[in-house]
């Protein structure tokens, strides 16, 4: 610590007194450190605050998904050759060299000195990726993975000589300076069927009517990674802790350099500073950097739970949403199959009519043209060739039990919300900022608070 006081104290700042430009530095290093550490807490809070989604049950907005990668076509990695939705590979060669150097030491002399270097270089390197499918038990989305921090997972790893196939099969066929002639391949992937973690933008496909993830410019966070929710929670806590004792550290670092040179100061006869003023410097910036970080925690604290209120808000619009759909949707859709199925009735016994017709009138007896009545049957069969009632009505039975299964993850979707939320307002020390912003906790829905009924379908009167 001596030494490197002396060599702070050599080195100066102009127009700075030497005594204060250390908590300078102490002071930039713990701002920089802050920043990472609340960064990082904000990052966990935002994913830990999200609720998994269905595939079924995405709504337009950041979302949270979990699930396995799927592609009808998948790439074949270029190392490992195995399918995946994306990989990226690079070749590094080893080299290493004895550099002679000369330098002149403490008395001005000059003396000569070698050293030895050695080190990686990149010589080649590529990657692909496509849209792919994330599947769970309830279906598939599609996601863009163009702007998104991809997290793959490492699928081939391996060194080898110039004796190997491989040296000069997947690498390129010149050397570099210094060269060991060793080379190490690493590639990089999200396997097929691999499982996989997705937090991103949900927006409407243009091709369909279904959902897609994809990059956007508002979106705090579009996250792909084959680590899961619990493991990139756990590293992000562990970022917010690490960087804000590095922060502490700078800044308790920058207070004893300070306090250091003041004391030199004092026995060489400069600008002096009491021993309670060295204190009272240690203290200051050990303290201010606390209280920064409190403050930056209470502001992180609060901006979470203000995000996450929105997101309570918008999850019950999306239960609207399903509610409206099912008493717009439903009615219309029961008359149309009360419409058609009253058509294929009439059609029926037209077709029953005109057949006893036909058979009760045989050539040559009185009656009807039997040839008029056989043209009528081949005007409606050729008009309406098949009779389709049972389809309508397992097409209405689908569309009744996807509503229902619309409003169940709506539902389920807001509850989550509400429990998560819920449950920042009760912990402390959370709950002291709860009762600074006046929050207030949010009901659970259930089926009782229903202000729609289910509607009663009835095909026949």
């Amino acid at each position: 610590m001596d030494s490197a006081v002396s060599l702070l104290a050599a080195a100066g700042l102009p127009g700075v007194p030497q005594a204060y430009w250390p908590v300078g530095i102490g002071a930039a290093l713990a701002l920089l450190f802050l920043c990472l550490s609340l960064r990082a807490g904000s990052r966990r809070r935002l994913i830990d605050n999200i609720p998994t989604s269905k595939t079924t049950g995405v709504f337009i907005g950041l979302v949270e998904l979990s699930g396995t990668a799927e592609s009808p076509q998948p790439l074949t990695s270029y190392l490992a050759t195995i399918p995946c939705v994306s990989y990226r590979w690079s070749v590094e060669e080893h080299w290493s060299r004895t550099v002679t150097e000369t330098y002149r030491d403490a008395k001005g002399q000059t003396q000569t000195r070698t050293r030895h270097e050695s080190g990686w270089t990149t010589v080649a390197s590529g990657g692909q990726s496509q849209p792919f499918y994330l599947k769970d038990d309830c279906g598939l989305i599609l996601v863009w993975p163009e702007g998104a921090k991809v997290e793959d997972a490492e699928v081939f790893d391996q060194t080898c000589g110039r004796g190997d196939a491989m040296y000069y099969m997947k690498g390129p066929s010149e050397a570099v300076s210094h060269s060991d002639h060793r080379r190490r391949f690493t590639e990089h992937a999200i396997v097929l069927h691999g499982a996989l973690y997705v937090m991103g933008h949900a927006r409407e496909r243009q091709d369909v009517v279904a959902p897609e993830i994809a990059a956007d410019a508002e979106a705090p966070v579009f996250l792909i990674s084959t680590r899961s929710e619990k493991q990139i929670s756990r590293g992000l806590a562990i970022q917010f802790w690490v960087w804000g004792v590095l922060g502490a550290v700078a800044a308790a670092a920058g207070g004893i350099v300070c306090a250091k040179m003041g004391e030199s100061h004092r026995h060489g006869g400069g600008m002096a500073m009491g021993p309670g003023q060295d204190v009272s410097l240690y203290i200051a910036t050990a303290g201010g950097f606390l209280g920064l970080w409190l403050l930056g925690w209470l502001w992180m604290a609060f901006n979470s739970m203000v995000r996450l209120r929105q997101m309570v808000t918008q999850a019950w619009s999306n239960v609207d949403v399903q509610l409206h759909r099912r008493a717009d949707l439903i009615p219309n859709l029961v008359e149309a199959v009360k419409g058609f199925g009253g058509h294929e009735r009439t059609l029926q016994e037209s077709l029953a009519l005109l057949r006893s017709q036909a058979q009760a009138t045989r050539p040559g007896s009185p009656g009807p043209d039997p040839v008029a009545t056989n043209t009528a049957i081949l005007a409606i069969v050729e008009h309406y060739p098949q009779l389709k009632a049972n389809d309508v009505f397992m097409r209405l039975q689908r569309q009744l039990a996807d509503t229902e299964n619309r409003i169940a993850l709506a539902r389920e979707y807001f509850n989550n919300i509400a429990a998560h939320y819920n449950r920042r307002l009760a912990i402390v020390p959370e709950s002291f900022v709860a009762w600074l912003g006046r929050f207030r906790e949010q009901p659970f829905f259930a089926a009782a608070g229903f202000e729609r009924q289910p509607l009663a379908v009835k095909l026949a009167e």
